[in-house]
């Protein structure tokens, strides 16, 4: 009877494979087209106000996540990156990076509050909004630091040196930053209390790191790089890589699912690198996502589990955007 038994277990853990396999499989959705031309980069979601925000050349698009359409747009700018939100000060905070400053703005109206000029920052890029010490964090790329913006008396409060050209950055909640430096192949840890930088671990093999994404659980980073086309595991406590995987080329975001235990490295190539997290320590590539050439940024709806790439068409052989080409893709789990 309970040989039977194991035999009839075996049976269903098998016949249940395929089941998940699909489960876990991404399939195109829908398009969003979006107004105006110019370059992209960060998406970034308003989980309370469920808004996706869009960043466009001199604008940021903004979609309403329930319908899937565009209901309004912040513009003017010069020429933007990242957009980190607040929703205790009810503000968002924008990287213009040909202005060196930082814009704010109303997440109910969309109405631009002020625009704060940044000391010693050339070219910032990334930006964040970190809860536990309540500031806002520009990384600018062209001078090696990082830009720390008081969120309700909108003034700058500090300048953290990094020591390298900074990318992607995320919190844990408890204090730290966690920050990829591009040029020096290494990961920055940053107290956000203090605005210094505690520790600095290199990421070997990985060269060249941009996007970077937290499994706090697990005490986890997964971080993506261009040149050996790899997304790296860190532990957070020891710095130690634990595996490197192989991705698609042209990497530039990444985003993790902690209810699906997915993995997401959106590639320049024209995939979107799915990888499976089995245990802290374990991971294995499930799907190579076809998805257009450049859609190298995205986001994760982590309520739906949807994944948002913005991408444009291009004249061929050049890097200039082709008029009214801009749109969001949409890529949900497959039934």
């Amino acid at each position: 009877m309970k040989k039977i038994i194991l035999n009839l277990a075996f049976i269903a853990s098998v016949s249940l494979t395929p089941q998940i396999t699909r489960a876990q499989t991404y399939v195109l959705d829908k398009t969003i087209p979006l107004p105006g031309d110019g370059g992209y980069d960060y998406l970034s979601i308003d989980q309370l106000n469920n808004r996706l925000y869009v960043s466009h050349g001199t604008a940021v698009n903004v979609i309403d996540l329930k319908t899937e359409k565009p209901v309004g747009i912040v513009s003017n700018l010069n020429g933007i990156h990242g957009i980190a939100i607040d929703n205790k000060a009810n503000r968002g905070f924008i990287s213009d990076g040909k202005a060196n400053t930082v814009v704010t703005f109303d997440l109910k109206t969309l109405k631009i509050i002020t625009t704060i000029a940044l000391k010693d920052a050339n070219g910032p890029d990334a930006i964040m909004y970190d809860a536990y010490a309540d500031r806002v964090f520009s990384f600018n790329g062209d001078s090696n630091n990082s830009s720390v913006v008081d969120p309700n008396t909108l003034k700058q409060v500090g300048t953290v040196a990094l020591g390298g050209a900074p990318e992607f950055a995320v919190a844990d909640g408890k204090g730290k930053i966690y920050n990829n430096l591009e040029d020096k192949s290494s990961l920055n840890v940053i107290d956000s209390k203090t605005l210094k930088v505690i520790k600095n671990y290199p990421l070997e093999p990985c060269g060249g790191p941009t996007g970077l994404a937290l499994d706090a659980k697990n005490a986890r980073l997964f971080t993506v790089c261009r040149e050996n086309k790899g997304m790296s595991v860190v532990d957070i406590n020891t710095g130690k890589v634990i595996a490197t995987l192989s991705i698609g080329a042209g990497v530039d975001a990444v985003a993790f699912d902690a209810v699906t235990k997915l993995i997401f490295c959106s590639c320049g190539d024209g995939t979107t690198t799915i990888i499976k997290q089995q245990s802290a320590d374990q991971y294995s590539v499930i799907q190579a996502l076809k998805t257009p050439v450049r859609a190298k940024t995205l986001t994760l709806d982590p309520q739906t589990h949807k994944i948002y790439l913005s991408v444009a068409e291009f004249e061929k052989g050049t890097r200039k955007a082709l008029p009214n080409t801009f749109k969001v893709l949409v890529y949900k789990l497959s039934n």
